[in-house]
């Protein structure tokens, strides 16, 4: 008998899975029920084409664990190498433009390697050679396998074509087969769902006219896993719901349509003062906040109280990176707004018990909500703005505290460009508050004043007096300055901060907010009336 045994598949007589083989003359025989089949039952074997010496030699089958059918691979002149009844390899065969093959891209099943053989940089898109130019859709897709599935779900009606080496190669291969891609009206990009996917889609997207790309948002990762669940409806559907690219950042203000009315998407916390809630309406997550003050002004005490009132009046996990201070007294200064003491020093410490002190302690930071930066001194931009990123995906957390701006920039300082490092800075922090949504609450430092000695004396605070640079103000949502007479002869005019809000982006209110009496035994900051006020006798 001439010829031979290739491999085995199901009977249809019998419904044994592997005793029908077939035979290489194109009959098949099962030898669990002796049933001969004159002709191949399953697929027909196709011996491969091009074969050059050194090279992968394979059959032209069905990829069942694929669902790709034996004419799909027909089509696109895709073999495979098999071990039994096992597939081993792929083989796709790459052609030029003249439609000469080149060479092939070889993938082991086993451990998903890849090789190439022949010339595979000189040829054309995977599945180019196939589609004839000029016609109303081609649809390029990441891999071989995505665009074969990606044919098939479409009904092998449409061209489906694959970059040849992934999307870090998207761009370049689309640039090589530029020409044959902008013949056909629309081009549709249907990459992986990945980061590296999405981004490959929008340099491609970007090589064409307007309008004329569409990009596949996918719900599954790529084409052949809609295909091997069975999932051609949705795929279709997403396929025609493609959506033309538009460059990052730029959007259709119809496509909000009910998230612009969804206001859980930022939320609110009142401050612990009612007169500046009057002004700014509370702080918010997805805004920058900078506190300033000149030393002395109360700025330790606000942001203690602010860190207590987060923890009591939200639900959200809270990240403090305290630059100027152990993660200790971080801990104490928090304490101390709970127990109404001022427990950061040790001679108060120490007149309450150890039960005392770890009420305080599950009260506040034993809650689980409070996370700290253990560092102390200057950083790195990228280090610090890593450290916030991981506070607030890792660890949820929708409110940070910075504090404060200038010791992050005091190591980084270009021959002292100050001003420089803090618009560096700045602005990696307004992009990184866009991108996680957070509530950042940062501390700046005021630069001293020409013409005197500080703000020491209650000197009124405008935006000019921020130190480093304009980007402070530019890039803040609300700036919040702290005034306070350190010299006064009056004890409740040296205790009171007043709170002037320089810049509210919210409102647009702006001017002095609240006055803030600072009890020397509690540690705590109360509002008061204005205690300046002249009351003039009548």
């Amino acid at each position: 008998m001439d010829g031979k045994w290739l491999d085995r598949g199901e009977c249809p007589e019998c419904g044994s899975s592997d005793a029908n083989v077939t035979h290489s003359e194109g009959y098949s025989h099962c030898f669990s029920c002796n049933t001969h089949f004159k002709e191949r039952t399953d697929q027909v074997v196709v011996p491969m084409q091009n074969i050059k010496e050194g090279f992968t030699v394979g059959e032209q089958r069905g990829i069942d664990d694929r669902k790709i059918k034996v004419e799909t691979c027909k089509k696109y002149n895709t073999f495979v190498k098999t071990n039994g009844n096992t597939i081993t390899h792929h083989i796709y065969q790459y052609f030029n433009t003249k439609g000469e093959f080149t060479g092939n891209k070889v993938k082991q099943v086993e451990g998903k390697k890849y090789w190439s053989e022949g010339d595979i940089q000189s040829a054309c898109l995977f599945g180019q050679n196939v589609f004839t130019p000029r016609g109303k859709y081609v649809t390029i897709c990441e891999g071989e396998l995505d665009a074969m599935s990606a044919y098939e779900l479409l009904g092998s009606k449409w061209p489906c074509v694959s970059i040849k080496s992934g999307a870090q190669a998207a761009l370049q291969d689309c640039k090589r087969s530029f020409e044959y891609l902008n013949s056909f009206d629309n081009v549709v990009l249907c990459f992986d769902s990945d980061a590296p996917g999405i981004e490959a889609a929008a340099k491609v997207a970007q090589l064409f006219e307007p309008n004329k790309c569409k990009v596949i948002h996918l719900e599954y990762k790529d084409a052949n896993e809609y295909l091997k669940m069975n999932k051609r409806q949705k795929f279709t559907e997403e396929w025609w719901n493609a959506k033309p690219f538009t460059p990052a950042g730029i959007i259709n203000l119809d496509s909000l349509q009910e998230s612009l009315y969804d206001e859980s998407f930022f939320e609110t916390c009142l401050y612990p003062w009612q007169g500046l809630n009057d002004k700014t309406y509370g702080m918010r997550t997805g805004e920058l906040v900078t506190f300033t003050s000149g030393a002395g002004m109360g700025k330790s005490s606000v942001m203690r109280e602010l860190m207590h009132h987060l923890l009591k009046s939200t639900k959200h996990n809270i990240g403090i990176l305290a630059m100027e201070e152990s993660i200790r007294n971080t801990a104490f200064n928090i304490m101390s707004v709970e127990a109404d003491a001022r427990l950061y020093i040790k001679e108060v410490r120490d007149q309450y018990s150890r039960k005392d002190l770890e009420k305080f302690q599950k009260n506040t930071v034993g809650t689980g909500r409070f996370f700290a930066f253990d560092h102390f001194g200057s950083i790195s931009n990228d280090e610090i703005l890593s450290r916030i990123r991981y506070m607030t995906k890792a660890l949820e957390c929708k409110w940070i505290i910075l504090d404060h701006l200038s010791i992050l920039v005091s190591g980084q300082e270009d021959f002292g460009d100050e001003r420089k490092s803090i618009d560096i800075l700045m602005t990696k922090l307004r992009s990184l508050v866009e991108e996680t949504g957070c509530g950042l609450l940062l501390v700046s430092h005021l630069r001293r004043p020409s013409g005197d000695n500080g703000h020491e004396n209650g000197k009124e605070i405008t935006l000019s007096h921020l130190r480093g640079s304009a980007s402070i103000a530019h890039l803040s949502d609300s700036v919040i300055g702290l005034e306070r007479n350190q010299q006064a002869g009056d004890e409740t005019e040296a205790n009171t901060t007043v709170l002037r809000v320089l810049k509210n982006r919210y409102t647009g209110d702006t001017g002095v907010a609240s006055y803030l009496f600072y009890d020397k035994d509690t540690g705590r900051l109360t509002q008061v009336d204005n205690p300046f006020e002249v009351v003039e006798d009548e």
